[in-house]
C-alpha cells in the first residue's frame, strides 16, 4: 500500500468473509468512513490458505473483522457438520498466526461468534457475565470458534468475540420469515415432542420434549446496530472478550411473527407444529434448531459501557427494513 493512500484514510480494514451478509454491510460502512478495505475469503484480496498474503494484509492494519463461517441453514449432516465447524476454526486459527507473525499486528480483531453459545433459556436471560453456556453441536462449534480466537498469545492485539443474535435487514434471515407471512403461513412456531434418531443425537438437533407453544424466546439485532456496535467496541479499548449483539429487547416467536404479519399486511397467519417443521425443514435441507430453541440473550456489556440501539424495538426495526426493501425494489 503506498503512503499516499496511507494518508488519506483511516487505515486498512480488513474483512474476512465478506460475501456474507453481515460482511457486504460492513464493507460498505468501512469505506464511506474512509477506510481502505480489503477482504480474505475463497476470493478476494487474498485467499485463506494463502498464509503469506493473508498476513500482508494483516500486518498493519487498523483493524481485522472476521465474519467466514459456512451458513448454518443446512441439514447437520455429517459432512455439513465437518465444514461448518472448518469454515470457522480453521479460518480463525489462520488470521491469529497471520496477526502473530506480524511485524505491526493491528490492534483490534473482532471475530464472529453466535448467541447460540447460551441453553436454551425460557427461565431468565443470558448475558456475558451471568449466561450459562448450553450443549450440543451448535453450541461446540462456538466454543471451538472463539477458542481458536483467544488461545494464541497476541498482546499487542484486543480481540472481542462477537455473540450475534438472529440478524435482521434486507437480505438477512428476516426474508424467509417475510415471504412465510406473505404466504399466508406466518403463524407462531410450536415445539414438542419428536424422534431422537441417531443422526439427531450426532447433530446435536434433538429437542427434549418442550411445549413452548410459540413462546421460545427470539434474540435478534438490527444490521445497523451490528456496525454501530463495532464502531462502538473499535472506540472503547475496554471492551474485549466475549460481547453479546443483540437488541435490549428480545421478543418470543408468536410476537416475532405477529409483527412480521402486520408489516406485511396479513392479518392472518397458520400455526406451524413441530411434526410439520421436521417435514418442511427435511424437504428444505435445514435444520429445527432454528427456529426452536429459546434464544434469551441481551446486551449487557454494551448498554452499560453506553451503546445506544438505533433500532432496539422491533416494531421499529421491522418497519426501517420493509421500507428499505420496497425503495430497493422500486
Amino acid at each position: 500500500m503506498s503512503d499516499d493512500s496511507a494518508e488519506t484514510t483511516r487505515g486498512r480494514a480488513v474483512i474476512a468473509g465478506a460475501s456474507g451478509f453481515v460482511g457486504r454491510y460492513l464493507q460498505d460502512a468501512f469505506r464511506d468512513e474512509g477506510y481502505e478495505v480489503v477482504t480474505i475469503g475463497r476470493t478476494g484480496d487474498a485467499v485463506w490458505g494463502n498464509t503469506l498474503r493473508v498476513r500482508e494484509l494483516v500486518d498493519g492494519a487498523a483493524i481485522v473483522v472476521n465474519m467466514a463461517g459456512k451458513s448454518v441453514n443446512c441439514r447437520y449432516g455429517r459432512r455439513n457438520r465437518a465444514e461448518i465447524i472448518r469454515s470457522r476454526v480453521d479460518t480463525t486459527l489462520e488470521l491469529a498466526e497471520a496477526i502473530r507473525t506480524s511485524e505491526h499486528p493491528p490492534p483490534l480483531w473482532l471475530n464472529a461468534s453466535t448467541a447460540t453459545i447460551y441453553r436454551h433459556a425460557a427461565d431468565r436471560p443470558q448475558d456475558e457475565a451471568t449466561g450459562e453456556l448450553g450443549e450440543g453441536f451448535s453450541v461446540g462449534v462456538a466454543r471451538a470458534w472463539e477458542d481458536a480466537l483467544f488461545a494464541a498469545d497476541l498482546p499487542g492485539t484486543r480481540r472481542v468475540a462477537l455473540r450475534m443474535a438472529i440478524v435482521f435487514g434486507d437480505g438477512s434471515a428476516l426474508v424467509p420469515l417475510l415471504r412465510l407471512a406473505q404466504a399466508g403461513l406466518g403463524g407462531p412456531q410450536y415445539d414438542g415432542a419428536w424422534f431422537p434418531t441417531r443422526s439427531r443425537l450426532a447433530a446435536g438437533t434433538y429437542h427434549h420434549d418442550r411445549h413452548t407453544h410459540g413462546r421460545q424466546k427470539f434474540s435478534w439485532i438490527h444490521i445497523a446496530d451490528v456496525v454501530g456496535a463495532i464502531r462502538f467496541i473499535r472506540d472503547h479499548e475496554d471492551l474485549d472478550g466475549a460481547v453479546n449483539l443483540s437488541s435490549p429487547n428480545p421478543s418470543d416467536n408468536r410476537t416475532v411473527m405477529a409483527t412480521i404479519r402486520d408489516a406485511v399486511g396479513r392479518r392472518f397467519g397458520l400455526p406451524t407444529w413441530r411434526w410439520m417443521l421436521e417435514l418442511g425443514s427435511f424437504a428444505i435441507r435445514t435444520e429445527t434448531e432454528l427456529v426452536l430453541k429459546s434464544r434469551w440473550v441481551v446486551p449487557t456489556r454494551l448498554v452499560q459501557a453506553g451503546y445506544e440501539f438505533r433500532y432496539p424495538l422491533l416494531r421499529g426495526a421491522l418497519a426501517h427494513i420493509i421500507a428499505e426493501r420496497r425503495q430497493h425494489r422500486g
